[in-house]
Formats: C-alpha cells, sequence, structure tokens
C-alpha cells in the first residue's frame, strides 16, 4: 500500500498526466472523501489556492462585468501566457511573468486615451492588436524554450498542481492586498461604474479610479491565470459574476453570491478533476457556465410567468 507522500507524488504526476488518483473511487460520503484527498499535501495546497483566487477574482470579475470591461480583463489575462513563457525562457517562476505582463498590460489599457463613449472602440481595437501580438510573442518564446513545450497546456488551460505553501501565501498576500484596497475605493468605484458622468460631475477622480481597478484586475488575472489558464481565466473572472448579477439587482447580496458561486465551481473542480481523467479547468468552467444557464433560464421563467399573470 502506498503510502501518503508517496501517493500525493504519484498523484500529482498522475493528474498532470491527466490520470484519475482517486484510490477507490467516489465513495458518496462527502465527508470521508474529502478527508482522502486532503491527506495529501498538493491537494490541501490546491484547495487553499483555488478558494483565495476564487474568492479575488469574483469580487474583481463583479466590477469587471458591471463596467462593462471584459474584453479588456480578457486581453490582461491572456497576456499572462507570453509573461509566463517569458519567465520561464528567462530562468525565473512563471507568478513573476504573470504578474509583470498582466498588471502592465493593465497600465497600458488604462492609459489609452478615452473621449467619452466613442472612444471605446479605438480602445477595442488597440487593445485587440496588442493582445494578438503578445499571444504570439508566448507562442515564440515556447518554441525558444524547447523544455516548457510540455507545459503549454498548463499556462493556456491551468492546473492546480505542483502548488507550494510558499505561493499559496504569496496568493493570500495578493487576494489581500487586492481585496483591502477595493474596500476602500468600492464606493466611489461603484458609483463611477454606474454613471460615470454623474460621479465626474460630482468630483469623483473617475479616470484614477479607472487606472487603480485595471491594476487590481491586472493582479487578480494573473493569480486566477496560474488555476484556470490564460485562455480559461473567464471562468473565474466573468461567469460568478454575470451570474450572480442576473440573480441579483441588489450589489452587495450580487456580490456574495459571485464570491459563494466562484468557490462552489472551484471546489465542485477539484474534486470532480481529483476522480476522473480529463482537466480541471474543463470541469470548472463547465460548473460555471451551468450555473449562468441555469440562473438565466430560471429569472427568464420567473418573468414570463410573472407576465402571464
Amino acid at each position: 500500500m502506498l503510502t501518503a507522500d508517496v501517493y500525493g507524488a504519484a498523484g500529482a504526476a498522475g493528474l498532470s498526466a491527466g490520470w484519475s488518483v482517486g484510490p477507490g473511487g467516489w465513495s458518496w460520503n462527502l465527508l470521508t472523501d474529502l478527508r482522502q484527498m486532503w491527506a495529501f499535501p498538493f491537494m490541501v495546497n490546491a484547495f487553499r489556492a483555488g478558494t483565495l483566487i476564487a474568492v479575488g477574482a469574483a469580487v474583481m470579475g463583479w466590477f469587471m462585468v458591471l463596467r462593462r470591461q471584459s474584453f479588456a480583463g480578457h486581453t490582461v489575462a491572456t497576456v499572462g501566457f507570453p509573461g509566463a513563457a517569458g519567465a520561464a525562457l528567462l530562468g525565473v517562476g512563471a507568478v513573476y511573468g504573470y504578474f509583470t505582463f498582466c498588471v502592465a498590460a493593465a497600465l497600458v489599457i488604462a492609459a489609452l486615451p478615452r473621449a467619452g463613449r466613442a472612444a471605446g472602440g479605438h480602445e477595442s481595437a488597440v487593445t485587440g492588436t496588442v493582445q494578438a501580438f503578445l499571444l504570439a510573442c508566448g507562442f515564440l518564446f515556447t518554441t525558444l524554450y524547447k523544455g516548457l513545450l510540455g507545459g503549454v497546456t498548463s499556462l493556456l488551460f491551468g492546473s492546480f498542481l505542483g502548488i507550494t505553501t510558499a505561493q499559496v501565501w504569496l496568493l493570500f498576500a495578493v487576494t489581500a492586498a487586492v481585496l483591502a484596497v477595493l474596500a476602500v475605493i468600492g464606493r466611489p468605484l461603484l458609483f463611477a461604474s454606474v454613471d460615470p458622468d454623474v460621479a465626474a460631475g460630482r468630483g469623483v477622480p473617475v479616470r484614477l479610479l479607472s487606472t487603480a481597478f485595471l491594476v487590481l484586475l491586472g493582479a487578480a488575472a494573473a493569480e486566477a491565470s496560474q488555476i484556470t489558464g490564460s485562455l480559461l481565466v473567464f471562468a473565474l473572472l466573468v461567469m460568478p459574476a454575470a451570474t450572480a448579477q442576473i440573480l441579483s439587482a441588489r450589489p452587495a447580496v450580487s456580490l456574495a453570491l459571485s464570491v459563494a458561486i466562484a468557490v462552489a465551481v472551484t471546489w465542485l473542480g477539484l474534486i470532480t478533476a481529483y476522480y476522473s481523467p480529463y482537466p480541471i479547468g474543463f470541469y470548472v468552467t463547465t460548473f460555471a457556465f451551468a450555473g449562468y444557464v441555469v440562473a438565466y433560464v430560471m429569472t427568464r421563467s420567473v418573468r414570463f410567468a410573472g407576465g402571464r399573470t
């Protein structure tokens, strides 16, 4: 019989290869199954990191959806791929590449001139152009560093494996810093997000708040990219927030729902992937998408039924 440490290493290797590592399969006893998974350090770190990332992404994603900056958020997250690939090419940790490129991209987007709503089209064109160029750079970096070729899938589609305790603490520090800043600027940011013209007229520093928000979004995207990958980062940034805003128009309730949904789909994705041979990113995205569809159909049905009475 394998010891917990040996089985944990083998399990990590198996998951990275797409194998199921559940020793006896799902027992239908949640507490027993959780105890079994948490016997392995790599799974404990996966749950810790996943929870921190889900909370940070859900809160930032809620403001992002409210501000209709999903494309900017997608760009900020996507450039994490060339950042991580470039960091590996330079021989430093991928996490530094994620944060450097994501935050830098956020600053570039924030610096784009905005002169009212008409500037939105120009901003999107520039953002898309920069995004395409940096994606091409990412593939160049992976080609130059041939040893990374097997890790491209993880950079694009994410992985919970190999997260160390030190990385969990780093994620905790980033999440705490992002939420602390957001707590300070949250009220004026909400005002500027709902009606920027009126907010500017009342002296709210709309442009400064927008820049601060994009930097925080870059940090949150860099966090989430390590779990969902650069391409599936929307699973945690957009879907829980979009679902919550369908279910409730009240900001406090909607924000709490966004966090609850993000944590739930992350935990469900982890548990399901542990007992199956398929990637974690697929499950997180699928559960989040299913939640959105259910919420949309449910609210439409209620409105339709209300209209008939």
